[in-house]
């Protein structure tokens, strides 16, 4: 039976200093009971001769000398079942819907176990979210890391929720999952959330991980370990191809910091923990694909960039972790367009492995290409608009100017609601591109111009109905 301790010796934060306890494990499970007989859980954090110290998930206000501590000799499990789906859950693991308690298949560890390297499939599989900034830019694949950086106030929970709705895998009847994980987020964002998923009937196929912000920090740091938790079950036991979505992992990181503050720990860059990185990469590496297994877990984290610069410690080390960003622009969100994705710092590292024939189309990178390659030249010279005006352009210069104009209003721009087919987007770069000079076309080859042109298909029609036509009808 586990022996209780009443030596607190300090209270710092939301950490407990136990001294003179038995030898304990790094990550073991701890119970405190209060002077009034509150019960409240927590997880060693540090371990050494002298002393112990003990981040209290629920806390610590109200701690005191004469609270009593008591090791358990576990970790933090969560209970997992087929049950999960459609359910949702604090960011302990506890049910907010008002539903009963999880009945357990099994209990599985939170801090899960790296891929082998050796064992990782590489992810080829095209996702069709129904946004063509992905979809046609930026393609998400089974088993990718792909962020989406964004700034406070713009839409990147809307573009979450619009991926959570559309995303699938076509062509397929395999069994598809979400795990939404939101840390730090207001009791608005969180009713948000869940009247969305709860109109669109997307909670059926889902489960949810709500952290708010007035809960403390340190449950924050188990959230996406507990969501993650849960992804892995339903990939690897049940054969799920699973999508999680977190969301803000700036909060996260602050609460990492917050923590490294109370521990006294020697700050790295702007504050942040030293190991932050090694603490990111354990969470994202977790996603992938594994030989022999059917199921499968994506990614998609969601930060907002502190003043929205990117070389901030938090975009800097995802980018390095993960396959790419998807870049959300105040800019564009201030012309009133949605989802306000800008395709020019945006890269899928993976997006070569799942499109093309037999996945897509086989015109698709061509299309992407071009499109890239004609907006960067459009946006490049609206700045020298403002300094010369359109009248000293060429008209070259002209068309690509327009081409940036109209690739904003039709391929960025689009519904909330809009669900796009791969065929959609590609249908709309070809009728921007058809814009353009042919001679200015010179990413795509001239086979597949030949075949998906606007310009061409209604030539080789024109040519057939006059084949057809008797003579001197």
């Amino acid at each position: 039976m586990a022996k209780e301790y009443k030596t607190i010796s300090d209270v710092s934060g939301p950490l407990v200093v136990v001294e003179r306890t038995e030898p304990v494990g790094y990550n073991e499970l701890v119970e405190v009971t209060l002077s009034n007989g509150e019960r409240r859980r927590g997880q060693v954090l540090e371990t050494s001769e002298d002393y112990v110290a003990v981040q209290v998930f629920e806390g610590t206000s109200g701690i005191n000398r004469d609270a009593s501590v008591k090791f358990l000799g576990e970790t933090l499990k969560l209970p997992v079942s087929k049950d999960l789906l459609g359910r949702v859950l604090s960011g302990s693991g506890d049910p907010l819907d008002g539903g009963p308690e999880i009945v357990p298949e099994e209990r599985l560890d939170i801090g899960g176990a790296a891929i082998n390297p050796w064992a990782r499939e590489e992810p080829s599989e095209f996702i069709q979210t129904g946004i063509s900034t992905i979809d046609g830019m930026n393609t998400l694949v089974r088993g990718q890391k792909l962020p989406i950086f964004s700034a406070s106030g713009l839409p990147h929970n809307e573009i979450a929720l619009q991926i959570a709705r559309q995303a699938k895998v076509r062509g397929t009847e395999e069994e598809f999952a979400v795990v939404f994980c939101a840390m730090g987020i207001t009791h608005e964002e969180s009713q948000q959330f869940m009247n969305e998923f709860e109109r669109t009937g997307a909670l059926e196929r889902a489960v949810v991980f709500l952290n708010l912000a007035d809960d403390p920090a340190i449950e924050r740091m188990i959230t996406p370990r507990l969501a993650l938790t849960a992804a892995e079950y339903l990939a690897y036991e049940h054969d799920y191809h699973t999508l999680v979505i977190l969301t803000d992992m700036t909060n996260y990181c602050e609460a990492l910091r917050q923590i490294g503050a109370a521990r006294e720990e020697v700050p790295g860059r702007r504050g942040y923990p030293g190991y932050m990185y090694t603490d990111l990469a354990m969470l994202y590496e977790r996603a992938g694909a594994i030989e022999g297994r059917d199921g499968t877990i994506t990614q998609m984290p969601i930060l907002t960039m502190p003043g929205g610069d990117i070389t901030h410690p938090i975009p800097d080390l995802t980018g390095y972790i993960t396959e790419g960003q998807l870049v959300v622009e105040r800019d564009l969100h201030q012309k009133g367009i949605y989802p306000p994705i800008n395709v020019l710092p945006s890269l899928s590292r993976l997006m070569n492995a799942g499109i093309g024939e037999g996945l897509t189309r086989e015109d698709h990178k061509g299309v992407s290409d071009q499109c890239y390659a004609g907006y960067a030249e459009g946006k490049d010279l609206r700045g020298l608009v403002n300094i010369v005006g359109e009248e000293a352009l060429s008209e070259r210069d002209k068309q690509f100017l327009h081409f940036a104009d109209r690739f904003e209003d039709r391929f960025v721009r689009q519904g909330r609601e809009e669900d796009r087919s791969i065929e959609d987007t590609l249908e709309i770069g070809w009728d921007l591109l058809s814009d353009l000079p042919r001679s200015a076309l010179t990413r795509i080859d001239n086979e597949i111009i030949d075949k998906f042109h606007p310009d061409e298909q209604g030539g080789a029609e024109a040519e057939t109905e006059k084949e057809a036509t008797p003579t001197g009808a």
